[in-house]
């Protein structure tokens, strides 16, 4: 411990820590220790921890240290001394303030700083914490502008350093060893002081002082201005300085004896006066705390058989008197009294009145009629009961008191608290007598990210709600910090928020993530990504538009730097409006792109920066080949500049200037669509160890307070070393243990720490894992893949610096022992990323990347979707399903009406040669179907109704319908000659309007049906198992139904209305296909409208999607105006004469299969299926590829 006055002492601390030094252990080492950090004081005491049991008590010290000056003026509370610069200083880049002060007042002005223009900056000490305000004008009312709080507890009595810093527009404020900058107000960057006040505001007194009439009490050690000591000036009565009041120049120092109480066997018990005997009595003290509950007082009532408890619960004096265990009084007082502050309280006892009272405020003052019959005998006990005996007389059911006391008093008598030390007056257990221990454990606070503060006498607790962060300090983002790694974890297209940098400085952002088979795009949104349209003006020169995105300017880095593509599209329409001009002129437009504020582009979208050219340019085919764009061509007709700008280093577009828009008839308009960019060079940034003794080195990990390390992993061995980095006695290591097993260790000087997670399956599959391990001041936690974190708490004030200076090693050590083999990727240490590709590509038994990303992501791909390997990651190929999106999860729904048809051509009839010897019966190809996998979902109110059909060369169908009854009928007819075979459920009311999902399974003769979650039902058929030469399938209307009976006939042409989601029959998906890849085997008539239909679920608000439509633009339309819906009207004209066409060719196409199929029935007879072969090439019954036949000979192959 150390002290200036050999009273109120402060415990000496390393770090957050106590400073204990281990001693020699024989009679002639000797034992050196140099303090980290310096202490000034006059007195030291050592006090004994731990004895040498097998040696003499004994010591020996030597202290050396540095002579010290100090210049000391002392401030009564109406006292000041003013300092003003006679001549004007020449203006200096820096200005700097520092001083020493010491004080028992939480409040008062330190000093107040008046320069040109009437601007000031005002020290000022408010509840023990230090406040710096500008204001600016003579009259200002305002209580001026808060830059920065820092400290606390400054109210100690002990010497707290303060230094004051202006570097051009940044303001350096220090107080002891935390320093905090804070950007200035430009009118104060170059401004110069020209009066310093201290003590109190000593100006023209027209402006509201910050603190009023709160003058500064205590003490100012070596006040200097640059290199100016004003204390020095001051006692030689320089000109310069003037004195107000009584200032001297020696520190007068109260004593003020303070007691703390530590723990729980803490406790402090004194006797009754005598005087008590009148029946008067008062108790008075002071105490601080930070928590909210605490016994402050208590003492027996033995004529009333009673007991009185003065305690603290939920932050309010509360006073409570109990008789035979039961309450008969409560009064309370005060609110808010855990805030670290010094508080009064006061109880005192008439023969009729009884009162507490907080900080002398009557408004806190609470009173009864009921008095208080005490004895010189009886005992209080102020903090708790004592531990170690059973005292009746001392009951305590509340928590003990942990804080401060101070002024204790009995009836207007002051407790001589240094005699209590010395056992002369009454009794104690675990005091610190003549100090105050108390900690602000959140100034500075460890909570990151804007995270809230709050403590308790031995903790802190920081509340990271609505930060975006979590953890103990709020150090680890909940976000992902790319749509890359949300695609990963099986999301959708949807906002999300990202956090680019992890747990580093830069907030997380909401962005939209447009997730597509191929890749996840991030979708920065700025102000106007509309056509926007420019018409001609006399008054202005040029036209200038400004970008704001919705991303901040780090944020925008971030997304740029860290994606493998961005692009932005850059379009100008004009009509005699030109844009480039030639290479050799002066550019009319110009836009600013890049890193904040841009510079200067003149290319446009599609061509290489500094061409200064367009993309027609580029690629050689512009309007007129004297210019490098199109509209530089200065026609009187619209023409268009537009492409992709792709560069990184010139993104994103800032502002846009059109310099040609003046001229009479000049239109231009002008689109800068939203920045997007993809992939995620940290997300997929990996190294390949295939041997043990292989690592990577890198830079010493700096994480002193928080570190944060994940990163991914797959292998197949049971153990080896992820990552380690060695200090002098400090290190942290992370290690797969065993093959189910990880273990992160560490040590910052309070001894190895080591955090398991035990998981229930081996990581050693070759299979991605994840693990995150996190070390902070509080706890230390690991967590991999989903399995519960494992935490470890921090020792209480122990050390918490994390001190390393060696090399960072990955995959491996130092000693090349327990190297680690197989793949690490996505290595982030506190949100930045390590390249291990960069450090691979050159070190010896490391490779760069590592493949194989379907065995841990293949899952993501749904509804027979097919996993596909690619360098980075993997991509979903829905071809196979009826689904579609990022992970064919999508459902493909339609709207039907009663005239909508989707045909879909299985198989095309063979063009016979005019001397074909050929037969009939085999001018079809042969592709013949031993089994169906059919699945769709439907939504509809109609009943009877057809919902899919499918027929074949030979007269033979499969109709899947809803009866009469709403109940689902399969009919199979597999033989021409035999009737059809009706399959009915018994699942009913299934045109109900509500959404059911079917799957149909036939191999041969058994077929299988089930409708929603309903048990599935068993059929089988009797007439044959091959549907031979399958000809079309049909949703909805049947246009030609000869081969079906009247009753099928007539529901066929019924058509159906309602909705189909998700048809799938073994390979195909004629809906889907119909919808998003019309070809010639898809025909479609009438209205087909996509909708969401299919979907049982409403849509997540989170993720929805706005979709704006476009309405017609009001008069004619220039041919080549940029305006979207002219363009679709031109595309809607051209289109419908394709359909026409089409619509024709397919019109005689089919009559020409009727007459084919006409003719095959003549030819037919009852032994045509005996006749083939049992080997016949069937449809697969799914999408396996393994399930797939070899064609034989003559057969054509089909894969549908």
């Amino acid at each position: 411990m150390f002290s200036d006055t050999g009273h109120n002492w402060r415990q000496h601390r390393q770090e957050d820590s106590f400073g204990a030094f281990p001693g020699n252990s024989n009679a002639d080492s000797v034992v050196q220790y140099k303090l980290e950090q310096s202490v000034i004081a006059r007195y030291l005491r050592l006090i004994p921890l731990d004895w040498n049991p097998t040696g003499r008590i004994g010591l020996r010290l030597e202290i050396y240290g540095c002579r010290y000056t100090s210049d000391v003026a002392n401030f009564d509370g109406g006292s000041s001394l003013v300092y003003r610069l006679s001549v004007r200083p020449s203006w200096t880049e820096m200005e700097v303030i520092s001083l020493k002060f010491k004080t028992l007042r939480n409040s008062g002005t330190l000093l107040h700083a008046e320069g040109q223009r009437d601007h000031s900056l005002t020290l000022v000490l408010e509840k023990g914490r230090l406040l710096l305000y500008h204001q600016q004008g003579l009259s200002s009312s305002s209580s001026g502008q808060l830059l920065v709080t820092l400290g606390s507890l400054l109210d100690d009595q002990h010497w707290h350093h303060i230094k004051l810093e202006r570097l051009n527009a940044h303001l350096n404020l220090t107080v002891d060893k935390n320093t905090q900058q804070v950007h200035i107000p430009a009118e104060l960057s170059s401004w110069d002081i020209h009066q310093l006040s201290l003590g109190t505001v000593q100006g023209h007194g027209l402006q509201k002082p910050i603190l009023s009439n709160r003058n500064f009490h205590g003490c100012l050690e070596n006040l200097l201005y640059n290199d100016l000591n004003l204390i020095e000036l001051a006692k030689k009565n320089n000109h310069q300085v003037s004195m107000m009041g009584n200032v001297t120049f020696s520190c007068a120092e109260p004593v003020l004896v303070a007691v703390t109480f530590t723990d729980s066997q803490s406790s402090l018990m004194l006797q009754g006066l005598r005087s008590w005997s009148s029946g008067v009595i008062s108790v008075a003290l002071q105490f601080r705390t930070w928590n909210k509950a605490g016994l402050l007082v208590t003492f027996d009532l033995p004529q009333q058989e009673g007991t009185v408890w003065l305690y603290l619960s939920e932050a309010r004096l509360r006073l409570q008197i109990s008789r035979a265990g039961r309450a008969q009084l409560e009064l309370s007082a005060g609110s808010g009294l855990n805030d670290g502050q010094w508080h009064s309280v006061e109880m005192n006892s008439r023969q009729d009145q009884l009162s507490i009272t907080v900080d002398k405020d009557e408004g806190a003052t609470a009173h009864t009629s009921i008095p208080l019959p005490m004895t010189p005998e009886s005992q209080l006990f102020f903090g708790g009961c004592p531990a170690d005996e059973d005292r009746q007389e001392c009951v305590n059911p509340f928590r003990v008191f942990q804080g401060c006391m101070r002024l204790l008093g009995l009836d207007n008598q002051p407790v001589d608290l240094i005699k209590v030390q010395q056992r002369l007056l009454g009794n104690y257990s675990h005091l610190q007598i003549d100090m105050c221990g108390i900690i602000d454990r959140c100034s500075p606070s460890h909570c990151e990210h804007g995270g809230r503060c709050t403590q308790s006498w031995s903790t802190f607790h920081c509340n990271c709600s609505n930060s975006g962060y979590r953890g103990a300090t709020c150090h680890s983002s909940t976000y992902e910090q790319s749509c890359e790694a949300y695609k990963h974890k099986g999301n959708t297209s949807g906002h999300y928020y990202i956090d680019v940098d992890g747990s580093g400085p830069v907030k997380p952002q909401l962005i939209y993530c447009n997730m597509t088979e191929d890749t996840a795009w991030m979708v920065v949104q700025h102000n106007n990504t509309e056509l926007t349209r420019v018409q001609s003006s006399p008054e202005k020169i040029q036209h200038s538009a400004h970008f704001d995105y919705a991303s901040e300017e780090e944020q925008l880095e971030s997304i740029i730097s860290q994606s493998d593509h961005c692009e932005q599209e850059l379009s100008y329409h004009c009509r005699k409006s030109r844009l480039l001009n030639t290479p050799e002129g002066s550019p009319f437009s110009w836009w600013v792109g890049g890193p904040d504020p841009g510079q200067v582009q003149t290319h446009w979208g599609g061509a290489l920066p500094g061409s200064r050219q367009c993309a027609c340019g580029l690629q050689d085919n512009c309007l007129d080949s004297n210019h490098y764009c199109n509209c530089d061509t200065d026609l009187d007709q619209w023409a268009n500049d537009s492409g992709l700008l792709i560069h990184k280093e010139t993104l994103p577009v800032r502002s846009l200037v059109l310099g040609d828009v003046t001229r009479p008839g000049s239109e231009a308009a002008y689109r800068v669509g939203p920045l997007l960019c993809h992939g995620d060079k940290n997300f997929w940034n990996a190294a390949f160890f295939d041997k043990e003794t292989s690592y990577l080195h890198f830079p010493t990990f700096h994480g002193e307070l928080n570190a944060d390390i994940s990163f991914l992993f797959k292998t197949t061995s049971s153990s080896g070393v992820f990552l380690e980095n060695l200090g002098i006695k400090d290190f942290i290591r992370i290690e797969l243990s065993s093959s189910s097993e990880v273990v992160f260790s560490f040590d910052v000087g309070n001894g190895p720490l080591e955090v398991r997670v035990e998981a229930s399956v081996q990581l050693n599959d070759n299979r991605w894992h994840s693990v995150r391990a996190e070390r902070n001041v509080k706890e230390a936690s690991l967590r991999v893949d989903e399995f519960p974190a494992a935490t470890q708490e921090a020792p209480a004030d122990g050390h918490i610096h994390l001190q390393l200076n060696s090399q960072l090693f990955i995959g491996g050590t130092a000693s090349r022992q327990k190297g680690f083999l197989g793949c690490i990727r996505s290595l982030q240490l506190n949100g930045a990323t390590l390249d291990l590709e960069e450090r691979a590509k050159i070190t010896p038994g490391v490779r760069p990347g590592c493949p194989g990303h379907c065995s841990s992501y293949g899952s993501l791909c749904q509804n027979h979707g097919r996993c596909v390997e690619r360098d980075n990651g993997f991509s979903c190929d829905c071809g196979p399903s009826a689904y579609t999106g990022s992970f064919c999860h999508q459902e493909i729904s339609a709207s039907f009406t009663s005239t909508t048809s989707i045909v879909y051509n299985l198989q095309e009839p063979y063009e016979p040669s005019r001397n074909s010897s050929t037969m009939p019966s085999s001018i079809y190809s042969e592709m013949t179907l031993r089994g169906e996998n059919l699945s769709l979902s439907f939504r509809t109110n109609q009943s009877p109704a057809l919902l899919l059909y499918i027929n074949s060369f030979y007269r033979e169908y499969l109709a899947l319908l809803i009866n009469k009854h709403d109940e689902l009928e399969l009919r199979y007819k597999l033989h021409s000659s035999r009737d059809v075979e009706v399959l009915g459920s018994r699942v009913m009311n299934l045109a109900d309007g509500h959404l059911h999902s079917l799957t149909i399974r036939r191999l041969a003769d058994t077929v299988s049906v089930q409708i929603d979650q309903n048990a599935r039902e068993d059929f089988n058929l009797t007439s044959d198992v091959e549907f031979n030469s399958i000809k079309m399938l049909i949703l909805g209307r049947v246009q030609e139904s000869d081969e079906l009976d009247s009753e099928l006939a007539g529901l066929a042409s019924l058509g159906f209305t309602g909705c189909l989601s998700g048809v799938h029959l073994n390979s195909i998906s004629p809906l889907k296909s119909a919808l998003l890849h019309p070809d010639s085997h898809v025909i479609v008539t009438g209205p087909l409208v996509e909708s969401s239909c299919g979907s049982s679920s409403p849509a997540n608000p989170y993720t929805a999607e706005t979709t704006h439509s476009l309405t017609d633009q009001p008069g004619s339309a220039d041919p080549g105006q940029p305006l979207v819906n002219a363009m679709r009207s031109d595309s809607a004209l051209i289109g419908g004469v394709i359909a026409v066409v089409i619509f024709i060719s397919v019109s005689a196409l089919a009559i020409l299969a009727r007459f084919i199929c006409s003719r095959k029935e003549t030819y037919r007879n009852q032994d045509v299926k005996a006749s083939q072969p049992d080997d016949i090439h069937e449809l697969p019954f799914s999408s396996q590829a393994d399930s797939q036949c070899a064609p034989r000979e003559n057969q054509k192959e089909f894969f549908i």
